[in-house]
C-alpha cells in the first residue's frame, strides 16, 4: 500500500471525525438528533439527499446496464432530476416539511402516524423500515466492504467490520447532523470523481463528437440476443411497439427491450424515489420552502453528475473496450464439455 493511499484515507477519516464531532456538539435535543433542528443549510441538505439517493447500484449497477442497453437510460437521469429533485423538493418536500413541523414529527413513521392519528400505522411503518431497511443497508455495506477489501488487500470480514465501525462512530453520537455533514462530504468527493471520469472518458475517446460517432457506428456489433428484443444501437432508443395477436415468437419479443427500459427501469426507478423514507425525512431538516427551492439547483446538478455521467460513460465504455481490449482465443469445439475433476481445481479434461 503506497504512502499516498494511506495519507488520503487518514485525511478522510480525520475529516469524518471532525464532522461527527461538529454534529455532536450541535446536538442538544431530540429535534437536533433526528431532524437537525430543522435549520440545515439547503446545499448540505441537497448533497446529503443526493448522496443517500445515489448508491453503488446507481453508479456501478446501472452504469453496467447502460453499457448493455445504451444511452436510452439517460431518460432515467431526466426523471431522477425532474421527479426525484424538482417535484420532490418543490411539491412534496414543502408539504412534508410544513406538516412535519406542525405535527412535531421527527421520523417518517411518526409523521404518517400523527397525520392519520393511527397507532397501527406508526407500528406498521416502523416494522416495515426495521425489517427491510437492513437488507438495503447490508447490500450497501457489502459493496463498500468489497471495495475496501480489494483496495487494501485485507479480508472481507475485516473490511466490513472497519466500515461498520466508522459508520457507527459518526451516526450514533451525532445523529442526523453527523449524517448530513458526512453525506455532504461524500457527495462532494463523488462529484469530483464523476467530473474526472466524464472528462477523462471523452478525452480518451477523442472528444464528444468523436466518441458519440464511434458509438453510433458500432450498432452493427450489438449482440444478436439484444437485437432480437429491439436493441437498435447504443445511441438509439429500443424499438417501440407491440406485436399483434397471434404473432410468432420473434415478432412477440422484438419490442421487449423498450418496455424493459421505459416501464421497468426509467419509470420504476425514476418515480419510485418518492417512496424512500430515508429521503423524505431530509425535507424536515430545512427551515422553509425557500430553502427547499434553493436546494433544487445544487441537488439537480449533483444528480446529473452522478447518474448522467454514469449512464453516458457506461454506454461509451463499449467504444473504449472495443478500441483497447482484445479477447484472443480459438474455438476448439462448440460441443465439448470440460471436467474440472472432483476437487473443482484439477486440470480441465474433455468429458467423453
Amino acid at each position: 500500500m503506497d504512502f499516498l493511499t494511506i495519507s488520503t484515507v487518514v485525511l478522510y477519516l480525520m475529516v469524518v471525525v471532525w464532522l461527527a464531532y461538529k454534529g455532536y456538539k450541535g446536538t442538544r435535543s431530540a429535534a437536533d438528533y433526528l431532524v437537525a433542528g430543522r435549520n440545515t443549510h439547503p446545499a448540505i441538505m441537497a448533497l446529503s439527499y443526493g448522496a443517500t439517493f445515489i448508491s453503488t447500484s446507481a453508479i456501478v449497477g446501472f452504469g453496467g446496464v447502460a453499457a448493455n442497453f445504451g444511452m436510452s437510460l439517460l431518460w432515467l437521469s431526466f426523471l431522477n432530476i425532474f421527479v426525484g429533485i424538482f417535484l420532490a423538493f418543490v411539491v412534496f418536500g414543502g408539504r412534508t416539511r410544513r406538516m412535519g413541523h406542525h405535527l412535531g414529527a421527527h421520523t417518517f413513521p411518526e409523521f404518517i402516524a400523527k397525520r392519520y392519528n393511527s397507532r397501527f400505522i406508526h407500528v406498521f411503518a416502523a416494522l416495515i423500515i426495521f425489517i427491510f431497511m437492513p437488507l438495503y443497508a447490508m447490500a450497501v455495506l457489502r459493496g463498500g466492504a468489497e471495495f475496501i477489501a480489494t483496495t487494501f488487500d485485507i479480508p472481507i470480514q475485516v473490511s466490513l467490520l472497519i466500515f461498520a465501525l466508522v459508520v457507527v462512530a459518526y451516526v450514533i453520537p451525532s445523529g442526523i447532523k453527523g449524517v448530513l455533514f458526512t453525506d455532504a462530504l461524500q457527495g462532494a468527493i463523488m462529484a469530483v470523481g464523476m467530473i474526472f471520469l466524464f472528462v477523462w472518458t471523452y478525452w480518451n475517446l477523442g472528444g464528444i463528437i468523436s466518441a458519440h460517432t464511434q458509438l453510433t457506428e458500432m450498432k452493427t456489433l450489438v449482440p444478436a440476443s439484444l437485437q432480437a428484443i429491439g436493441h437498435q444501437g447504443w445511441t438509439s432508443m429500443p424499438k417501440f411497439g407491440w406485436a399483434p395477436a397471434g404473432a410468432d415468437v420473434a415478432a412477440a419479443h422484438q419490442y421487449d427491450l423498450w418496455w424493459i427500459v421505459v416501464s421497468t427501469i426509467v419509470m420504476g426507478v425514476g418515480i419510485g424515489v418518492l417512496a424512500q423514507p430515508q429521503l423524505i425525512v431530509r425535507f424536515m431538516t430545512v427551515k422553509s420552502q425557500q430553502d427547499l427551492n434553493r436546494a433544487v439547483v445544487s441537488g439537480g446538478v449533483f444528480i446529473y453528475l452522478m447518474v448522467g455521467v454514469a449512464f453516458t460513460v457506461g454506454a461509451l465504455s463499449n467504444v473504449y473496450f472495443f478500441k483497447h481490449e482484445r479477447i484472443v482465443g480459438k474455438i476448439v469445439s462448440e460441443q465439448v464439455l470440460m471436467d474440472p475433476g472432483a476437487s473443482g481445481n484439477d486440470p480441465l479434461k474433455p468429458v467423453p
